[in-house]
């Protein structure tokens, strides 16, 4: 046989997006070009990768396995960059992390000081909601997720980076009283989309208060929320980490109450039986070595607030 890497990395991508259009655009390539060496690395085959039902391609059941197969080879062509590099010296790799969407307030100052000391390795972080953190955990699609709550039937290890907090955040203009939790049944209450551990995390402290929700309003991001408090829509507890900037300068204040913070912790995870390249595991050390100065450094306003 006489494939070549680009031609399986053409394929892969066009199986995974079941369209030679949209695998064109993310690969900066012509349609043609893109169809000139699919056709190539048929030839090599006498069963179809392909076919094509109606208007829609499909990859054939052998096509599944060649992907898999043309993955690990693609995996072990990247591998074989960094061994080279590490033969000189040079700490190299790519690192894929996916992120709930506060952890977008997190992770990167556990990053900084880590790109800094490695150059050569090339991290990228996917903002997502909890399920397609975990989702792609699952698949493989991302080395580590940062999340505040660890699902239990996932086997993952985890290194701890900081507490979690949050509280009761409203509109500074709110001319009602919040003294106590039952005060939350006469507003109304803006809530995260299902699966959303700040939901789950709000929802557990209603239950235990023994708090009706009256009225209530779903908002699908952080900053959606932020928007409808500054707007005086309503009341929600959301991660202190998140709301920084919006409490200085907009509509927005903390109002004290029996029961916060919750607090959980922000985790960074990874599937029990992976096997960490050099870059992933230098990750995992400079994080356990470096987490307490940088917590001090950059998040002593979120576990010690002014309110």
């Amino acid at each position: 046989m006489n494939y070549t890497l680009h031609q399986l990395k053409i394929f892969l991508k066009v199986a995974e997006l079941q369209s030679i259009t949209k695998a064109a655009e993310e690969l900066y390539l012509t349609q043609p070009a893109i169809s000139i060496q699919l056709k190539k690395l048929q030839e090599q085959f006498d069963l179809p990768l392909t076919e094509v039902v109606g208007r829609q391609l499909y990859v054939t059941d052998f096509g599944k396995e060649i992907m898999i197969r043309s993955k690990r080879i693609l995996e072990e062509s990247e591998a074989i960059k960094y061994t080279i590099d590490q033969y000189k010296g040079f700490l190299t790799g790519k690192i894929n992390i996916s992120v709930v969407s506060t952890g977008k307030y997190v992770i990167p100052y556990f990053l900084k000081s880590f790109m800094d000391r490695y150059p050569g390795i090339e991290i990228s972080i996917d903002v997502s909601n909890k399920n397609k953190v975990i989702e792609g955990l699952v698949k493989n699609e991302s080395d580590f997720s940062l999340v505040s709550i660890v699902p239990d039937d996932l086997k993952v290890k985890r290194v701890e980076l900081m507490e979690n907090r949050l509280y009761l955040i409203g509109s500074a203009n709110y001319d009602g009283k919040i003294n106590k939790p039952k005060d939350l049944e006469k507003v109304t209450l803006l809530l995260r989309e299902e699966g959303s551990a700040t939901r789950n995390a709000m929802l557990d402290f209603l239950e235990k208060k023994n708090i009706a929700i009256k009225k209530s309003m779903q908002l699908v991001s952080n900053e959606a929320i932020k928007q409808a408090i500054n707007a005086g829509l309503g009341f929600s507890i959301v991660p202190l980490i998140g709301v920084r900037t919006a409490l200085k300068s907009e509509n927005m204040k903390i109002f004290p109450l029996s029961g916060l913070p919750i607090i959980t912790q922000w985790n960074l995870i990874y599937s029990q039986g992976k096997n960490l390249t050099p870059a992933q595991k230098a990750l995992i050390d400079f994080i356990e070595e470096s987490k307490a100065r940088l917590v001090e450094e950059n998040f002593n306003w979120a576990l010690n607030p002014e309110f």
